[in-house]
């Protein structure tokens, strides 16, 4: 059975008719042609398909598209400025060594935007946690958490002046 779907991708409304069964992974793929979205474990359990709905980092492999209905949903395609220029967060994997095969980056960069986005100050062990959903076979996850780290903190001490 075909559902109506109304949400909000990247910022640009969209209206589809959707397969209840068909998962959000999916639709952004290969009806909406966002490929930073990557198909991974397709169960939940690799982090590749990352995405925000309404600035929550979730699995899109085991999200239905219906779920979406009225959301906000973010890619990576949707973090790019104006100009296509990247965001501070990008820059920080790139300057950090963070990116090799490249497979698990976005979905990386999305939980770094979801994490960057509460605003609080985390320790590495504390992004370890956050982040132990993602699979890397390249970094050993080093240089991602060193990343995720300097972005933490410069969103903190940019937010948090009286503390710098």
């Amino acid at each position: 059975m075909l559902n109506i779907v109304h949400m909000k991708v990247n910022g640009k409304e969209v209206e589809l008719a959707v397969d209840e069964r068909e998962s959000l992974l999916d639709t952004l793929r290969s009806r909406l042609g966002l490929t930073s979205v990557k198909k991974g474990c397709e169960v939940g359990e690799c982090g590749a398909c990352t995405v925000l709905v309404n600035g929550e980092a979730i699995d899109s492999c085991i999200y239905l598209t219906m779920w979406a209905d009225g959301k906000s949903v973010m890619t990576v395609e949707g973090l790019k400025g104006p100009n296509g220029e990247l965001s501070p967060i990008q820059k920080a994997f790139i300057e950090e060594a963070a990116v090799q095969c490249g497979f698990c980056t976005p979905g990386l960069i999305m939980s770094a935007v979801e994490i960057v986005g509460t605003g609080k100050k985390y320790n590495r062990e504390e992004l370890k946690k956050l982040i132990s959903g993602h699979l890397c076979r390249c970094t050993g996850y080093e240089n991602i958490l060193n990343a995720m780290e300097r972005i933490v903190e410069e969103v903190y001490r940019t937010s948090h002046p009286e503390e710098a």
